[in-house]
């Protein structure tokens, strides 16, 4: 068994397909229409199509109970471009306990979209602000060999 993709259902595909192209970069890689695949392996599908699939009309958006995760090596940057796009924030840029910043906001049908700093550069950032690989490896809750590999 092998995963392939994750797939969001969307309303409008164009809209979505827009804000993943100007919000996080992606571009589409696949097109059949109804179903395109981004870049990265996210997949969108019109709700009109899906509901076909499934066989009912029962279909919820904004549950909160499931996020698409990306990682970005030059957070601040994107956390600078994410203030000027028209998205509604599940809560502003935060620092989680091991060191990481990270921003929720939704997508045009509001699934959860996470962005967090790439971990390496978390631990580069404790590293070069003086921190022992001791310390890091403390302070992120990561065994001393993944700081020592993030050296390399």
């Amino acid at each position: 068994m092998k995963l392939n993709s994750p797939m969001l259902v969307v309303k409008d595909i164009d809209k979505s397909v827009d804000f993943y192209k100007t919000v996080l970069g992606l571009d589409v890689i696949l097109d059949f229409g109804a179903n395109k695949t981004l870049t990265g392996g996210l997949a969108l599908q019109t709700l009109e199509t899906y509901k076909d699939f499934i066989g009912t009309d029962k279909i919820s958006f904004g549950g909160n109970n499931f996020e698409i995760y990306f990682e970005e090596d030059n957070f601040d940057l994107f956390a600078k471009k994410l203030n000027e796009c028209a998205v509604e924030y599940v809560h502003p840029v935060k620092e989680h306990s091991w060191g990481q910043r990270v921003v929720r906001f939704y997508d045009p049908d509001k699934h959860i979209i996470e962005v967090g700093e790439n971990m390496e550069v978390v631990c580069r950032r404790f590293l070069n602000g003086g921190m022992t690989p001791e310390q890091v490896a403390e302070r992120m809750d990561v065994p001393i060999e993944y700081v020592n590999a993030c050296i390399r």
